[in-house]
């Protein structure tokens, strides 16, 4: 059986998940989706379209999609969805999460690489994060839950720009994306989003993720990959993106990133030795942390990416020839000692 692809939807309470998710179940899309609610009781998907006073687990519902309301663990009821989908009790495509509006979306994540048979069955496709740009600046800076949905983040939709003036928007897709430059962003309205900016991203696959957006790994000093569809008019110039158009870094975010670019080659034994170390006394503050790696011993990139303490590599594709070799590892993370990471990386190269 083909793995299950899953997508975690997060974002602080009141940013719009359930107007995005609604949105995603109502589409005569032709698949069928089992929604998985991290129940806190704040934002429940209406009953209109969730039966919830049963007593049952899981529920189908009449579109032929599945919700379920976690009372548990996250892992019994992806065991439970994975067993009944085998056994044709249960027939759906994916799997959606949708956490509460304070939870840190890391465990949810690693639950994919810590267990067994949940990799077995599923794959995780990417980390949605919705920010509402009403209220963002002001949860960003009192709530370190808020800064790590971003610090997550496959993909950042911004919620509610057309209650705000364009400038404002502008200053806020500049702090995400100093926060998190790996993850675009786009602007939203009212949950309209097409299902290919939902659904397989594969933010967990480097690999197919440099084939979708070859920018990804492109410097984090160049200008950021956002989508302002719905926030500028067609005749905006565009001022407020140019640089030293009066961004002014006033928030100073815990959540920050760093690159590590180098045309040397790893150690493979150093390198682990390092990222062993780092991982053992940072690691609850590293959110996510993923490169392409110019290895010692191998004519192949190696794709590398962890989250927390776990983490894992791949073999990617042959470098090409006459194709300059290189690494470039991103850090996301919170407080995290640049000049260490730097330094040890730097140390492992041969």
């Amino acid at each position: 059986m083909s793995l299950i692809p899953a997508t975690i939807l997060t974002g602080f309470l009141g940013s719009g998940k359930t107007t995005l998710l609604k949105r995603v179940l109502g589409e005569a899309h032709g698949q069928k989706i089992a929604v998985i609610e991290n129940e806190f009781g704040e934002e429940n998907i209406d009953n209109e379209i969730l039966v919830s006073d049963t007593q049952e687990q899981i529920i189908q519902m009449s579109n032929g999609c599945i919700c379920c309301t976690i009372r548990e663990d996250l892992r019994a009821t992806l065991r439970d969805l994975a067993e009944k989908k085998r056994k044709g009790e249960l027939h759906f495509d994916r799997v959606v999460i949708e956490t509460t509006g304070v939870a840190d979306p890391g465990p949810v994540a690693q639950t994919f690489f810590m267990d067994d048979e949940i990799a077995e069955s599923y794959l995780l496709d990417s980390i949605l994060t919705l920010v509402d740009a009403k209220h963002a600046h002001k949860q960003l800076d009192e709530r370190q839950e808020a800064r790590r949905q971003v610090g997550f983040a496959d993909q950042i939709f911004i919620s509610k720009a057309d209650l705000v003036s364009q400038d404002e928007v502008a200053d806020l897709m500049h702090r995400l994306k100093h926060m998190n430059p790996r993850a675009p962003q786009k602007a939203v309205h009212f949950g309209e989003v097409a299902l290919s900016e939902v659904f397989d991203l594969r933010g967990f696959n480097l690999n197919a993720k440099l084939d979708i957006d070859p920018d990804f790994l492109k410097d984090e000093d160049q200008e950021p990959h956002v989508h302002a569809d719905h926030v500028h008019g067609e005749h905006c110039n565009h001022a407020s993106h140019q640089h030293g158009g009066g961004h002014h870094h006033r928030h100073d975010d815990d959540v920050k990133s760093f690159v590590f670019k180098s045309d040397r080659a790893f150690d493979p034994v150093k390198l682990e030795d390092f990222l062993g170390a780092i991982v053992n006394i940072y690691g609850p503050r590293m959110l996510r942390y993923k490169g392409v790696l110019y290895m010692k011993g191998t004519d192949r990139k190696v794709i590398f990416q962890g989250v927390h303490q776990l983490m894992g590599s791949d073999l990617g594709p042959n470098w090409a020839a006459g194709e300059k070799r290189s690494s470039k590892m991103v850090f996301i993370g919170i407080d995290l000692p640049k000049d260490i990471f730097l330094q040890g990386m730097e140390q492992s190269l041969v």
